[in-house]
């Protein structure tokens, strides 16, 4: 055999480890093969997660415009959930992780078993907003009266059933903390899978099931990601993985609720900070009418399937920094993000190669406006200039989050995002007439920008410190 099918045959195998979870400690060993065995099923997990949201639309862009709109604008609601959700997510990664670099599994399962009751309290509460006031929350958002009618069922099933949105992001990342990236992978595979064929069937009706329309979605989606919630606390307690729950578990301890808040905090903020950049950002592009708006839409679309590996090889560094921090290793720690890195760049650096080269083509795929592909294809070429910067500033950011430091990635977000991106765009776009290449390099600029100094605030080392 030659050493070229040696290597294939080895690689293959270890890809095979990845999803199925064979490794589980990541505080020894190989960090190149720790950082393969935690990036592949993350990567997987973030893929699931754009798959999600695409075969939604396709389904309901076959039911109305009403329909369509009615999706953006509760999807636009339950922002708000995925702020705190993923504040909570990136605080249990954190602490979990620590927890098991420690070897101290008690206090992980403690910590997950907190992670639970705060996700189930805090859910209670949208719910009952969104199944008594759907149709006012449509109206808020500016719906038409006929929009509201037709789309307040879709709205009221979504954030009324919240808490599987809120519990699959929280216990897959328990699961990350731990290392079991897979678990979380196949989770999302099963949620997803359900989605995919419940949607036409509770949309559309088939049998005795009645055609709920848009409403359907919500149905289908909430039971797949129930049913994948169910699953994922059936392994908790029941499983073979690293958190292992009992009954005698379950018990409040509002010291670790308080301890696991405090570190969310800064999760949550720099998710609001990056959303809501977005949406200004979006109102500057709209001044320049629905062509270039239509382009800029396209190309964050095919831009964000690209993003979602680079987020895996971040989520891993955050699990290696919270589990070597653990285990008293910050050398290790440290090694283990510079080794992310370094590949993310790699494939980042490659991705950037063919979006300069084949952007108009990949334009052209969605739109045969010239005026879209054109705008469409610059935004895409300007962004892309800038990713491998991206790549080192997602792996760095997410590693401060890994180490339990959520407040210095808050801080680096509101310099790059709201002091320099914002009035940088505005400034060229609007002010000195630069128009939509304005926004683009603005966008670019902000990420070099948190790349640059996400990596000379991480070089201090102050993050090996922090007390979780």
């Amino acid at each position: 055999m030659t050493n070229n099918q040696t290597s294939s045959k080895n690689i293959l195998q270890l890809f095979k480890d990845a999803v199925l979870g064979k490794q589980q400690d990541f505080t020894q060993g190989s960090i190149k093969k720790a950082v393969f065995m935690l990036s592949i099923p993350m990567i997987l997990e973030m893929l699931m997660e754009s798959i999600f949201a695409l075969v939604d639309i396709i389904y309901v862009s076959r039911v109305s415009v009403n329909a369509v709109a009615t999706v953006g604008l509760t999807e636009s609601v339950l922002t708000l959930v995925y702020a705190v959700a993923i504040g909570l997510s990136m605080a249990a990664t954190a602490l979990i992780a620590r927890r098991v670099g420690e070897k101290d599994i008690k206090k992980a399962n403690e910590t997950a078993v907190q992670v639970i009751f705060l996700g189930i309290l805090i859910s209670i509460g949208i719910s009952a907003i969104g199944i008594l006031y759907p149709r006012e929350i449509l109206q808020f958002m500016g719906g038409e009266p006929a929009l509201i009618e037709e789309g307040f069922g879709y709205t009221r099933v979504l954030l009324g059933g919240n808490i599987t949105v809120m519990l699959l992001f929280l216990i897959n990342a328990i699961f990350r903390g731990a290392g079991d990236a897979s678990i979380a992978m196949w989770t999302l595979i099963l949620s997803n899978g359900l989605n995919i064929i419940l949607d036409p069937i509770f949309i559309f009706g088939l049998g005795p099931i009645p055609a709920y329309g848009v409403e359907g979605a919500a149905i289908a989606t909430t039971i797949g990601r129930g049913t994948a919630v169910i699953t994922q606390l059936l392994i908790l307690f029941y499983g073979s993985g690293k958190i292992k729950l009992m009954l005698k578990d379950l018990v409040l301890k509002i010291s670790l609720i308080f301890n696991i808040v405090k570190v969310s905090l800064g999760g949550i903020g720099q998710f609001i900070i990056g959303t809501s950049s977005w949406v200004v950002l979006m109102r500057i592009m709209s001044e320049f009418g629905s062509e270039v708006l239509a382009g800029y839409t396209i190309a964050i679309r095919i831009m964000m399937f690209t993003l979602m590996p680079a987020w895996g090889m971040s989520n891993a560094a955050a699990t290696l920094v919270g589990q070597n921090l653990g285990a008293k290793q910050p050398e290790r720690a440290e090694k283990s993000v510079w080794i992310t890195g370094k590949y993310c760049a790699y494939f980042m650096g490659l991705v950037s190669v063919i979006y300069i080269a084949f952007a108009p083509t990949f334009l052209g795929w969605f739109s045969d406006n010239p005026k879209v592909v054109e705008n469409g294809a610059l935004c895409l070429q300007v962004m892309a200039a800038g990713y491998i910067a991206y790549a080192y500033g997602m792996v760095v950011i997410q590693s401060f989050n890994g180490s339990g430091d959520t407040k210095t990635p808050t801080l680096i977000n509101f310099i790059c995002f709201w002091l320099f991106q914002l009035p940088f765009a505005y400034l060229m776009a609007i002010t000195l007439d630069f128009g939509p290449k304005g926004v683009f390099w603005a966008i670019t600029l902000a990420e070099v920008l948190i790349a640059v100094v996400g990596v000379w605030l991480f070089k201090k080392g102050k993050w090996k410190t922090v007390q979780v």
